[in-house]
């Protein structure tokens, strides 16, 4: 199956298994004449970073946007995250284009990193008649390896060349690093004043476990908005997407997602009801590319959500959430479809969550494993009729406190294994 059959494929399945807020639709591309934002154009192209794939990627605004990111936390951050943070306070929010490369992450390369950073970008503005502070940096790849920006450079002609409007398959393919197919994913959300779109591009499929995230997703759309609105939006849509995901709980050093707003569009403003319906859209086109990721995990079969109720609050249920996702007893168990409760509930035990034991419960899918008292009478023949298929949910319940939370993991596999043990080769 090519690439991008293989995503629509992981999109249909997951779209199959959940529901758009009201007044979202989704866009599919092909239906529509225009599947990007107006006021924006995308490429990808190969400029020699890697042997033969794409390798550089541009996303550029024809005027100034509105614009907000979220960057890894990790404190060996890289050199771009470190450029993109100072550039985005230095132009008030106030953006023109994102520049990204993989190959090569430029992290853990000390100022000349830095240096190579800076470049990368101020080459960009001089080649499209922009300020340095207005392009966003990023990089993905091997860390440790200075960044052969001498190639970015020459390539830049050719990538604005290619710029389009409707770019954005080449503009996915060129931030994949071991992803084994792109994502992407747009709606459009009906406000007051008319129709806004938003679509996005995200790279991710292992060093994933975000804080705030492990992977690079970029977004746009042609609302109209103030950045410090944006901001927000972002900010709490990816609490609940981009770190709501684990593949194999590594945060990496270089991984941001941004969004940029043209304008183009309807007014968004702040308080209003069209501000709660655009982050309702927001955070459903997050999601779906935080879903995405967690399909196309390095090694991954399965795509399981873990969801806790039942928590002394939402933060309680996050935590112990998380545990469960991340522990490798539990993702080897999901491999083998091994209806393996007692990691689930050792997990739980260890995450810090308050519960009374007797009181927990789960579930697979709609099917109860363990019943409060400790009770596991439960068909395996049914279980295993569960825990076979490519997608399903774990569910927990602690009690009967107000609490909820769920993020998605997948399972843990050899061929993980084999990719990571062979990386840099």
């Amino acid at each position: 199956m090519e690439p991008f059959e293989k995503a629509a494929s992981a999109i249909d399945s997951l779209f199959s298994r959940s529901s758009l807020p009201a007044g979202v639709t989704r866009v599919v591309p092909g239906s529509v004449e225009a599947y990007w934002p107006a006021g924006f154009t995308l490429s990808g192209i190969n400029a020699g970073i890697k042997p033969q794939r794409k390798d550089l990627m541009l996303l550029l605004c024809d005027a100034p946007s509105s614009a907000a990111s979220v960057f890894t936390t990790n404190r060996c951050s890289a050199a771009p995250v470190e450029l993109s943070k100072r550039h985005l306070a230095a132009s008030n929010g106030r953006m023109r284009a994102v520049v990204c490369n993989s190959g090569n992450a430029n992290a853990a390369t000390g100022s000349k990193g830095l240096l190579d950073a800076t470049r990368m970008a101020a080459d960009t503005a001089a080649e499209f008649g922009l300020k340095a502070e207005e392009v966003l940096v990023a990089s993905t790849g091997v860390i440790g390896q200075l960044l052969p920006v001498d190639r970015i450079a020459a390539a830049l002609p050719a990538l604005g060349a290619a710029a389009g409007a409707q770019q954005w398959q080449d503009a996915a393919e060129a931030i994949m690093t071991t992803d084994t197919f792109p994502k992407f994913f747009a709606v459009d959300v009906a406000l007051s004043a008319g129709t806004a779109r938003i679509a996005g591009i995200a790279k991710g499929s292992g060093m994933i476990c975000p804080n705030m995230a492990t992977m690079l997703a970029f977004l746009c759309t042609d609302a109209s908005i103030e950045p410090s609105l944006l901001q927000e939006h972002l900010s709490a849509a990816n609490a609940v997407s981009f770190n709501a995901i684990t593949v194999d709980g590594d945060t990496s050093t270089n991984d941001m997602a941004a969004v940029l707003a043209s304008g183009r569009g309807p007014v968004v403003e702040r308080g209003s009801e069209d501000s709660r319906l655009f982050g309702e859209a927001l955070r459903a086109v997050m999601t779906m590319l935080a879903q995405l990721i967690v399909v196309d995990g390095e090694g991954a079969t399965k795509f399981v959500e873990i969801r806790i109720e039942g928590a002394a609050n939402d933060d309680e249920a996050q935590v112990a959430a998380m545990t469960v996702a991340n522990s490798p007893l539990v993702k080897t168990a999901i491999h083998g479809e091994d209806a393996n409760w007692g990691r689930i509930i050792a997990a739980v035990g260890r995450s810090g969550a308050s519960f009374v034991q007797e009181e927990l419960a789960v579930w697979f899918d709609g099917l109860e494993i363990l019943k409060p008292g400790l009770d596991a009478g439960f068909s395996e023949e049914e279980a295993k009729k569960v825990i076979s298929k490519d997608a399903y949910a774990i569910r927990v319940s602690l009690g009967g406190g107000p609490g909820t939370a769920a993020v998605w993991t997948c399972d843990l596999s050899m061929r993980y294994i084999e990719i990571n043990g062979s990386y840099r080769s």
